[in-house]
């Protein structure tokens, strides 16, 4: 059996601004405190955005970055702020706020996040008995809960994941699952 620890970014400005995408510095606060959490693991795995590998190596851990695990992709919308973008274009990114399987302008679906975490996750399992860390954006750590639980893009909205938040996986008999204990 595998198992792979998931664990959100220390907070961001971006994060806390409500900023779509971008590569902001991790918050130093946030990052000092990842070092109280204490992981272990075979193989270490950091999204490539500053506040992830940063946070990575603040756990003592040292990351090989993985570009399947990037934040999702907002294309012309990157780098604006949420309530910015609802100002400009309250219509359209209110609808792509119900309907998450839309992409944003020039970028990613949560169904293409999902797809590309689920595609990481299978080649991950190629050795049993592993230990993984993956620390991440918020926004990758929701696509592996869902594709995890096949939950549709829909339940996005229901999947609330704070920074160093940590999520635990199982793997066994060819499929994932969600460890509690």
């Amino acid at each position: 059996m595998s198992s792979l620890t998931l664990v959100a970014h220390a907070l961001t400005p971006a994060l806390r601004g409500l900023v779509l995408g971008g590569a902001a510095e991790p918050d130093p606060a946030s990052v000092e405190a990842a070092r109280e959490l204490k992981l272990d693991a075979d193989a270490t795995y950091a999204g490539p955005e500053p506040a992830a590998v940063r946070t990575a190596e603040a756990l003592g851990l040292t990351p090989v970055v993985e570009p399947a695990l990037r934040d999702r992709d907002y294309g012309e919308w990157s780098g604006r702020g949420l309530e910015e973008l609802l100002t400009a274009d309250p219509t359209r990114v209110a609808a792509w706020l119900e309907r998450p399987h839309t992409a944003t302008p020039g970028g990613e679906t949560e169904n293409d996040v999902i797809t590309r975490v689920a595609d990481w996750l299978g080649d991950l399992v190629a050795g049993e008995g592993n230990k993984f860390v993956a620390v991440v954006h918020p926004a990758v750590v929701r696509a592996v809960v869902l594709y995890v639980l096949d939950a549709p893009a829909e339940s996005l909205r229901h999947v609330d994941v704070r920074p160093l938040a940590t999520v635990n996986l199982s793997h066994h008999t060819g499929s994932w699952s969600l460890a509690f204990g």
